[in-house]
């Protein structure tokens, strides 16, 4: 997949990531996700501190078959990222990462919508889900003013397991959130 701008992408370039993108994806979802907690308003680094990913994670989601990782560019420089992966009548959404000092400003909301276009399009998917730490109450309003709902299923947090990071409390869980596709787009 490489999608050249259109009139709802702008300058936004959208491709299927690569093994040569591994590092600049590590380095983007880092800062994202643990970065600053003052740096972009989507971190995590007040719940939870380690590393978020690491090469061997996104290149094994890379290559992971019914799976897309897309990196986003602008002027060349990859500046957001998100992943697939095809679940029957569901795409799964994930890996979804803005360089902290383009958050807020539109971009995300961009992203998502093409996400679901390509999730529709490659897969045909009727839903798209999600799993986010239950206690990120902004981030979750953000996601249900763009169409998706709370389900209340909620999955434990790995705990012990530092690949996911340090949580940094004892009550984190991920909640399922969906949305409906339209299959026509």
């Amino acid at each position: 997949m490489d999608t050249a701008p259109s009139p709802t992408t702008g300058d936004l370039v959208f491709k299927e990531a690569a093994e040569s993108d591994v590092d600049a994806l590590v380095a983007l979802i880092e800062a994202a996700y643990r970065g600053d907690a003052h740096g972009g308003w989507t971190t995590e680094a007040d719940l939870l501190h380690g590393q978020r990913t690491d090469p061997q994670g996104v290149l094994d989601v890379i290559k992971a078959p019914g799976s897309l990782l897309i990196g986003v560019e602008r002027e060349g420089e990859v500046v957001a990222c998100f992943q697939l992966e095809h679940r029957g009548d569901a795409a799964y959404f994930g890996m979804f990462a803005v360089r902290p000092d383009l958050q807020g400003a539109g971009l995300g909301k961009v992203i998502i919508a093409e996400a679901e276009r390509v999730a529709r399009g490659t897969w045909d998917a009727r839903e798209m889900q999600m799993t986010v730490i239950s206690v990120r109450d902004d981030l979750i309003a953000w996601y249900e003013r763009r169409g998706y709902r709370r389900t209340g299923r909620m999955t434990p947090f790995p705990y012990g397991d530092e690949r996911f990071g340090i949580p940094q409390r004892d009550d984190l869980q991920f909640e399922l959130l969906v949305k409906a596709l339209d299959v026509t787009p």
